[in-house]
């Protein structure tokens, strides 16, 4: 949704003293004074649907999707066995289905904040590198102009035939169902959901991915974790999310193609990102890594120091509470955290170390050097990593500048 005072509010009070002493010495506060305020309006939402929408699913004047003026994301999820308090010794599957409602055609127009954005991007003079990465810009920019769509739901098909509607959704244009008994299906099996019609989805079926109760699962950080994002810099954020070609952390892929033989686990990329960037995101991720279910922020920001704000406040708070939720499913699972010194990974994951005893087996933190406003932070002191472990045994914990340190420590997480 547009960048809200609710949003807002709840953001800067889960802001940590850390993030906000490292949002300042990186220059974050005055950087976001400069972009454009607004790249998107909420004044485009058609009145009845803008009103209605404070209903939520329970919007009875809601519609279905219309192939000619919506269209919809269907977010990838994973179905688990709900833990129950009865004998049932195999409950049916269950997921949380998330859908993401926009009007067709509505971020068409962002020409007028190209040029802008790629000036304080510090992008060289006109010509053909200026031309072509404008062009860039231009199309990256698109989900965060598109106008959202609240008070709409779609219907969806299993491959058995069987369909299912979705939503409405609400004042974010984000439905989320529950969804349960979708037949028999081994661990780690892969189905593809379609929306009716296809078309309504132009980014194509969700894959749902099946996790049994028992066995491993790796929760990983997205940005300079496993891509290159340089989070703690204001035009290095913007630059690798509306510019460069999205690139891996080296030797982050082969890493994780190693866990995923050997520990068979499911897996959910969890990011501070807004749910802007999934289609920018899924692609990457299924190019390099194995497939699993993306967490982002709930929000559209329709502006672009929202986006900046929504990377680097209250993240801590923000992982924590979606690992609670992933806890939540799978409770009896073996979990493998990754994520990286520029964020609060460190702490989200203690916390979660702490919270849920027995859960999370292993953590590892890639420590980021090559970012120059790193240096003028104490993120990569060694207090601070003991303070985010406080409780956790060493031999849980480990920190890595070079992915090839920890191989030794993955194969050891067989034997657990």
């Amino acid at each position: 949704m547009a960048d809200n005072p609710r949003n807002l509010a709840q953001r800067k009070f889960q802001e940590t003293e850390g993030e906000r002493e490292a949002r300042n010495a990186a220059g974050f506060p005055d950087f976001e004074d400069s972009l454009p305020k607004h790249i998107g309006s909420r004044f485009n939402i058609p009145f009845i649907d803008n009103i209605t929408s404070f209903f939520g699913n329970k919007n009875v004047l809601a519609q279905e999707v219309d192939p000619q003026e919506d269209i919809v994301w269907l977010l990838d999820n994973t179905a688990y066995r709900p833990v129950l308090d009865t004998s049932e010794e195999r409950p049916p599957w269950e997921a949380e289905f998330v859908a993401a409602y926009f009007t067709r055609d509505s971020g068409k127009d962002v020409s007028g904040w190209v040029a802008e954005i790629a000036d304080s991007l510090g992008l060289g003079q006109q010509g053909d590198n200026r031309a072509e990465e404008e062009a860039t810009i231009a199309e990256r920019l698109v989900p965060f102009v598109n106008t959202i769509q609240p008070a709409r739901f779609v219907n969806v098909r299993f491959p058995n035939g069987e369909t299912q509607k979705l939503g409405p959704g609400g004042r974010n244009a984000i439905s989320s169902d529950i969804v349960g008994t979708m037949g028999n299906h081994k661990d780690r099996a892969t189905l593809e959901v379609t929306a009716i019609p296809p078309e309504v989805a132009p980014h194509g079926s969700m894959l749902m991915h099946f996790a049994e109760p028992q066995g491993w699962t790796v929760v990983s950080d997205i940005d300079d974790s496993i891509k290159i994002t340089m989070t703690m810099s204001p035009i290095g954020i913007l630059r690798s999310t509306f510019v460069s070609t999205p690139t891996p952390i080296t030797g982050m892929p082969e890493l994780y193609k190693h866990i995923n033989s050997l520990l068979s686990p499911s897996w959910f990329y969890l990011s501070a990102s807004p749910y802007n960037l999934y289609t920018f995101i899924r692609p990457f991720l299924h190019q390099y890594y194995p497939k699993g279910t993306i967490i982002l922020r709930d929000a559209s920001w329709m502006n672009l120091s929202g986006f900046l704000e929504s990377l680097t406040e209250g993240t801590e708070d923000y992982k924590a509470s979606r690992m609670d939720k992933i806890h939540d499913w799978l409770p009896e699972r073996k979990v493998l955290c990754v994520g990286d010194s520029t964020q609060s990974d460190p702490e989200a994951y203690g916390d979660m170390y702490r919270k849920h005893p027995g859960w999370v087996k292993a953590i590892f933190i890639r420590k980021v050097v090559d970012v120059e406003e790193m240096q003028k932070t104490d993120k990569n002191d060694p207090a601070r990593f003991e303070k985010a472990f406080k409780d956790v045994p060493k031999g849980v914990w480990k920190l890595f500048e070079d992915p090839n340190e920890l191989y030794a420590a993955v194969d050891s997480l067989k034997a657990l």
